[in-house]
């Protein structure tokens, strides 16, 4: 899910993918890194019509930051790889398909109410959800200032699952338990997209937000 080309969620495995696309995605994907002959840590990222087909966009020669859903699904530390990677260490070479489910949203500082407008200030409270498979990456606490020329992410949180199904209830639920005082927060937003019918059917497109409810958030 994005807006304005800018992602608030990421998950994987994706519903529209099926093993074969999967395997052919990834064999072009090793294809262009060879022709370059890339080496260290990189996303190659496609897009995909309702046909099936799908398209090379661009690929980003660094960690994304979406890269704990792949850790997750993969239990394969991308980090600790990339490093290793360039001290000249070679990886394991196997081929990490996803077993589980991962979803991350993107806990932003922004007001979704009023056209995600950008809300500095200091965070008075803050809680943390946790729990089996709920995982938090942040660097505020409670006292911390959000300054307004900068990125608004503040927060990661990623939710793993075996089964989608299973992935957007447990998300919904930390989500819920997410207390972030002092300042707008993209949490409300999160939490109905959670409920979505389109959104949990993944039938959706990279226009999905264009006809979204946010009224009352």
């Amino acid at each position: 899910i994005q807006r304005r080309h800018q992602k608030l969620v990421e998950a994987t495995p994706s519903p529209v993918v099926t093993p074969d696309l999967r395997e052919t995605m990834g064999q072009a994907a090793i294809k262009g890194a060879t022709a370059i002959n890339y080496e260290g840590a990189g996303t190659i990222e496609f897009l995909v019509d309702k046909y099936g087909k799908f398209y090379f966009m661009e690929m980003n020669t660094r960690i994304q930051v979406e890269h704990p859903i792949t850790e997750e699904v993969t239990d394969f530390d991308l980090i600790k790889e990339q490093i290793k990677v360039a001290a000249g260490i070679p990886i394991s070479g196997k081929n990490y398909t996803p077993d589980l489910y991962a979803i991350e949203c993107r806990i932003n500082a922004e007001d979704p109410a009023n056209g995600f407008r950008p809300s500095p200030g200091k965070i008075t409270n803050l809680h943390l959800p946790g729990g089996h498979g709920v995982r938090v990456d942040s660097h505020v606490y409670t006292g911390y200032t959000i300054p307004p020329n900068y990125d608004s992410m503040i927060a990661k949180l990623i939710v793993t699952a075996r089964t989608r199904e299973e992935g957007l209830v447990r998300m919904k639920r930390a989500l819920q338990e997410f207390l972030i005082e002092g300042i707008k927060t993209t949490i409300p937003f999160h939490i109905r997209l959670m409920d979505d019918e389109v959104f949990k059917s993944g039938k959706f497109t990279t226009k999905f937000l264009e006809s979204f409810d946010f009224s009352d958030l």
